[in-house]
């Protein structure tokens, strides 16, 4: 038997992947100049570009999929499919490569020095996007497990290539041991679940669990095996985008990262892990809403809450960023909540949706966060809140879209990009019914309010002349990327129609 591919399904993390020989061959062959430092940058940066032109040609195609199981082996049902492109992975895609885009222009930046491999780092940050591409599309257990993987693996080298650099040793060990545990509590909720579902494939798995399809093992041991499962699965994707109880590594290792690592963590990492944990809970255990509603809703509440109030304890800015980070995968966590309420391809996907929208609007946020940050954190080591005093005065036009960024994440105009998102969700859960929950996130609002205004004032304090510097200018792949992160939230303020349409999935 062969099985016919359609390239053009695979097209974006096929551009990625030769992308990434590409680089590496490259650096292998090229001296080690600034010039060709340079260059593997953008050959990098027109791989991202290319591959996300492919997922837009995607998104206007239609849904397509490969690597399916034929006609004459399926089993009566859905066809079963390995790689799928619909408007879930169309969204997810984009958001990924154009977050990897702002990534390598921060990059640009952080390897100017010499004191990195560079050629070792744009493979791994390609290959990393590859694995975050490719799991939005993956609709069976083994290629969602392999893709996350792809996102989390090439992650620990790139937190540790800063050599001789003790916290990010320290970090990458730290980010290592908790994705092997992850990891492992992940597989082996995937392994109950196969055992009683007997397929890897989510919707024979959802139409197994659903009674619609009858389970190769014993009827009776169903619901406590299944519950297991779930709670492991959900645990491992908990572990991935920092949510409570298993946050504690998420500010130390944002620390201790290089600053574009960071950034990626925050958004292409939590990306990769909410797309996986939509498609497990949504795709494939809907009919086990009652088990995992509830769990969400309380990891929701707690994880908004204890992020908000670590991030007010904060004198570091890019543990602030951290921390604010967890908060925000509390508040896209909340939509999730509504158990049987959230659909993709059938029944409601508004609540699914929300959670985009919000992911989407976060993304663009807080990347343009880090690009400043970036910039101050050429001036020393230390890049505590302190340092920014001043900074609107000195670096105006740094100032301003750090202070933009920051108004947009607490929710305030005239950032209305921040508040539309939480708006968006607030609305889902109140129409769910969760109330509670609507007031647990109504009150954290609040309390972020502190720490995002707060770091703003310092940008408008005058403080002494030593504080800040002004060599800003001398950084044009971080400016860009700044400007490119700045200009679409401004966009998303103005019409957040735009982001509420691209991520609005069919019913």
């Amino acid at each position: 038997m062969i099985q016919s591919i359609d390239y053009f399904v695979i097209a974006a993390p096929l551009v990625l992947a030769l992308a990434a020989g590409l680089v590496l061959l490259l650096d292998a062959f090229l001296p080690a100049t600034g010039a060709v430092r340079t260059s593997l940058g953008l050959v990098s940066l027109a791989g991202v570009l290319a591959a996300l032109a492919f997922v837009v040609a995607q998104g206007m195609s239609g849904p397509r999929s490969t690597f399916c199981v034929p006609d004459s082996l399926a089993t009566p049902g859905p066809p079963m499919c390995s790689f799928v492109a619909d408007h879930f992975t169309v969204v997810f895609a984009a958001l990924t490569l154009a977050a990897g885009a702002v990534v390598i222009l921060l990059s640009m930046t952080e390897l100017a020095g010499g004191g990195i491999p560079v050629g070792e780092w744009y493979f791994l940050l390609l290959c990393t996007l590859v694995g975050a591409v490719a799991l939005p599309a993956s609709r069976d257990l083994i290629m969602l497990v392999v893709a996350l993987e792809l996102v989390s693996l090439p992650v620990f080298a790139l937190t540790a290539l800063r050599r001789y650099d003790g916290r990010s040793s320290e970090a990458a060990v730290k980010l290592f041991l908790v994705s092997v545990v992850s990891t492992a509590v992940m597989l082996f909720g995937v392994s109950l679940l196969y055992g009683v579902a007997g397929t890897v494939y989510l919707n024979r798995l959802a139409a197994v669990l659903s009674g619609q399809a009858p389970a190769p093992g014993a009827p009776g041991a169903l619901p406590m095996v299944v519950t297991v499962g779930v709670v492991l699965v959900i645990a491992g994707f908990a572990f991935k985008v920092a949510a409570v109880p298993f946050h504690s590594w998420a500010a130390d290792v944002y620390q201790g990262a290089p600053i574009p690592v960071a950034a990626l963590l925050s958004v292409i990492s939590k990306a990769a892990g909410f797309a996986g944990l939509i498609l497990v809970l949504v795709a494939a255990l809907r009919s086990q809403a009652e088990t995992w509603g509830p769990l969400i809703a309380i990891l929701s509440a707690l994880t908004m809450t204890a992020g908000n109030l670590l991030a007010m304890r904060q004198r570091s800015a890019v543990r602030l960023l951290a921390w604010s980070s967890v908060a925000q995968s509390g508040y896209i966590l909340a939509p999730l909540a509504m158990g049987s309420a959230a659909g993709l391809g059938g029944g409601s996907a508004t609540p699914v949706s929300a959670s985009m929208a919000y992911l989407v609007i976060y993304a663009a946020m807080n990347l343009g966060a880090f690009a400043v940050v970036m910039l101050v954190s050429r001036a020393g080591s230390r890049n505590e809140l302190d340092d920014y005093r001043g900074l609107a005065f000195r670096t105006p036009a740094a100032g301003l879209a750090l202070a933009f960024c920051l108004i947009c994440l607490a929710g305030l105009p005239p950032g209305l990009a921040g508040l539309f998102a939480k708006v968006v969700v607030f609305r889902e859960i109140v129409d769910g019914g969760l109330g509670w929950l609507a007031v647990v996130m109504a009150v954290n609002t609040v309390i972020g309010l502190y720490y995002y205004v707060a770091w703003t004032a310092r940008l408008f304090t005058p403080a002494p002349a030593a504080a800040v510097h002004r060599a800003g200018r001398a950084y044009p792949a971080t400016w860009a990327a700044v400007g490119a992160a700045v200009v679409v939230a401004v966009v998303f303020s103005a019409a957040p129609q735009v982001v509420l349409s691209l991520t609005t999935l069919p019913g």
